[in-house]
């Protein structure tokens, strides 16, 4: 044990706060307080604070395990691990093509190791079949922000710049639960004046904080982006200059609000025609206003047109691309916006350069030393990848996800994970997807490895090594480098994250996402620096790096931002007879994703021992349900069952179930996979459902 204060970052949300860490005599880690670090300022969440507690040797992983013919997994050596890993996945690819092999990463690993496994997907496996659950997180808001603007970064200016505009519509997100220590930047908004619109079908905490609250019916969101937009228009607060010098594709946009009008988007979704008026009044009123989009509006079949929506209002208002307005994105996962910029992604290489882009593949051929026709194109999306093990996948080598809780109708993806013939994982700790692998590898943690990641800012990150991990337990990048070695690729796959990332900056080097101006030494000096950030000529001073986009032009080829010219259409699924109540899912304060890590902290499990359904007061005197009660939810997937926890801070038409757990509890048996046609982003935010009293 090291026995100095390493400043770190946290491993949960894409907040990535600063912490510091100290090992402490006993072998537990102390969390200290990081008050340099500008996102967070110190503050920490109690996912933050109790993260080390995963460290224990007791919570997680210590040694490989192997399937043994008794069909229980067991204790193993490394080399007899790899050598099962390389021969089942080489075994599957000589009896049925490379495509037979497929690769699911996370949006928690670090970008040396979403590089290294993209890479080894496509160079040692030569498989297409490679994505990762950040697909599940931001694809729909990637989608749209580039269809608008050219380039894709979760927010195009730092959280220090919330709280100096005049509004900010907060669209289907809950940072008071999900990322408590953004919250303060909310608060000092309105501290400062300003006003804080909150769209959410609940009465969340951050709700509460609101100065107004809209509760549409979940699935509604694009109709009432799209009845403020016909307001705007019809009450001449267009930014005519703006719309005319800096956008394309107004009028088309302009002829779909119209047809939008106050009273049928009232209709549609619930929300009244002077809380529409109300709420254009507040967004263009300041000088300076934001839309900020979360899951809410993103997990939906149309979330890219929905998201496009939002983004509507920001160009015909003439909020984009200018201080302290804009749209932005706020991305869930830890590296959930590094994960698809280095190559986990189906369509996307290094830099966030397009796969079917010659000139891309030609550039990271040259990197990577191989020819690029031998590079494979586009591969399934992350749910189609996951509906297709067992049939045309026959083999996963999966790294830090557990879609056995986390996927959509879940019951048959982990039906689908237990048809494979061969299926390996990496983690922490024995996940519920872990439990089914042939070989689990015991891999470290943010707080035992170095590496970078990237903030929902576009702020790349140094996470420092604090602690020694347990004997028997490796990095991803060893594990690739011996899978590698033992496929017959020996070299272009080092251990060492910082060589991996010198070799990751050359490969993003001209991309969008352009980080061949940063290196360790620049990310151990300061405080991240913000990304596109390119290596400086043979004379020039470093590469500033870019806080905020768009400031001069939109990285479209005319330098103009596009509107999307969208309609409001019902969701996948909407409520019938059978079916009559609408399903939204969500997260809790005191637990993480599919809570595979949080799920094994005392302190957390005390403040969420477990799911709930939540409903309605007249909704729960229908059923004939009181508080705590054991509800049945079921929809056209399969059953779920909680107790009941009645609030009127839901809609009455509306049940909400948090994802956290699996069994019997686990709300992802009955969301719908029904995917975006852009993104391939899966509709976990609204289906129908049947409430029922178990008795």
């Amino acid at each position: 044990m090291q026995n100095t204060v390493t400043p770190t970052h946290c491993p949960y949300c894409a907040l990535q706060c600063g912490m510091n860490l100290t090992p402490a005599a006993d072998g537990t880690v102390e969390v200290g307080e990081r008050a340099d670090f500008p996102v967070n300022r110190g503050a920490l969440c109690g996912k933050g604070r109790t993260a080390p507690q995963v460290l224990a040797s007791g919570a997680r992983l210590t040694s490989p395990l192997v399937r043994s013919d008794g069909g229980e997994l067991v204790p193993a050596g490394w080399d007899e691990a790899l050598d099962r890993i390389a021969g089942g996945l080489a075994r599957t690819r000589a009896e049925r093509g490379a495509d037979a092999v497929g690769v699911f990463g996370g949006g928690g690993l670090t970008n040396e190791k979403a590089y290294a496994l993209g890479k080894f997907a496509r160079v040692v496996l030569g498989t297409s079949q490679i994505d990762y659950n950040g697909r599940f997180c931001m694809s729909s808001a990637a989608a749209a922000g580039t269809k608008a603007f050219g380039l894709d970064r979760g927010l195009p200016f730092p959280l220090e710049d919330i709280p100096r505009t005049g509004c900010v519509i907060l669209v289907g997100s809950n940072p008071a639960e999900t990322m408590p220590p953004s919250l303060r930047y909310f608060t000092e908004l309105r501290e400062n004046g300003g006003t804080l619109i909150v769209v959410d079908p609940r009465r969340t905490r951050t709700a509460e904080q609101a100065d107004l609250h809209l509760a549409p019916r979940p699935g509604t969101d694009l109709a009432l982006a799209l009845g403020m937009l016909h307001l705007v228009a019809a009450e001449g607060r267009v930014d005519e200059r703006y719309v005319e010098e800096r956008t394309a594709g107004w009028e088309e946009a302009r002829a779909a609000a119209m047809a939008h009008w106050p009273e049928y988007v009232e209709r549609i979704t619930g929300v009244s025609v002077p809380e529409l008026r109300e709420a254009v009044r507040l967004f263009c009123a300041p000088e300076a206003a934001m839309v900020l989009t979360a899951r809410g509006p993103e997990q939906q079949a149309k979330g890219t047109d929905t998201v496009g929506a939002w983004i509507n209002l920001c160009l015909a208002t003439g909020r984009a691309g200018r201080p302290l307005s804009g749209y932005g994105c706020l991305t869930g996962q830890g590296n959930g916006q590094g994960g698809r910029e280095h190559g986990q992604k189906a369509d996307q290489l290094p830099g966030y350069r397009r796969l079917t882009d010659p000139a891309a593949r030609l550039h990271v051929a040259g990197v990577w030393g191989v020819d690029p026709d031998s590079l494979p194109g586009p591969g399934r999306s992350a749910y189609e990848l996951l509906d297709a093990l067992g049939t045309d996948v026959r083999a996963l080598l999966l790294m830090g996800s557990n879609p056995v809780v986390s996927a959509p109708r879940a019951a048959h993806v982990e039906e689908r994970i237990r048809s494979l013939d061969f299926l390996a994982v990496c983690d922490v700790v024995l996940s519920e997807t872990a439990a089914l692998a042939d070989v689990v590898l015991p891999v470290t943690q943010w707080a035992e490895e170095t590496g970078t990641t990237t903030n929902l800012e576009g702020r790349v990150l140094l996470r420092r090594r604090a602690v020694t991990p347990p004997d028997g337990v490796r990095g991803d990048l060893e594990v690739l480098h011996g899978l590698a070695d033992r496929l017959g690729v020996e070299k272009g796959f080092p251990t060492e994250p910082e060589e991996v990332f010198e070799e990751l900056r050359r490969a993003s080097a001209g991309g969008p996402a352009d980080y061949s101006g940063i290196d360790y030494r620049r990310l151990g000096e300061g405080n991240g620096v913000f990304w596109p950030c390119p290596a400086p000529g043979a004379d020039g001073p470093p590469h500033p790096g870019t806080p905020r986009l768009f400031l001069d032009r939109f990285a479209t080829g005319d330098g103009r931002a596009r509107f999307a010219a969208v309609a409001h259409r019902p969701s996948a699924e909407e409520p019938d007879e059978a079916y009559p109540v609408l399903l939204t899912t969500g997260r809790v304060l005191a637990q993480y994703q599919s809570g595979a890590q949080t799920r094994r902290v005392a302190e957390l499990n005390a403040a969420a021992p477990g799911p709930f359904v939540e409903l309605h007061p007249r909704l729960a005197a229908r059923l004939g349900a009181a508080e705590g009660d054991p509800l049945a939810v079921v929809s056209r997937r399969g059953r779920a069952v909680a107790p009941a926890r009645i609030t009127t801070g839901i809609r009455p038409d509306t049940v909400f179930m948090p994802f956290h757990w699996p069994g019997e509890g686990r709300a992802n048996t009955l969301t719908n996979p029904a995917l975006d046609p852009t993104s391939r982003m899966p509709e976990f935010k609204v289906c129908a459902v049947r409430v029922e009293v178990a008795r």
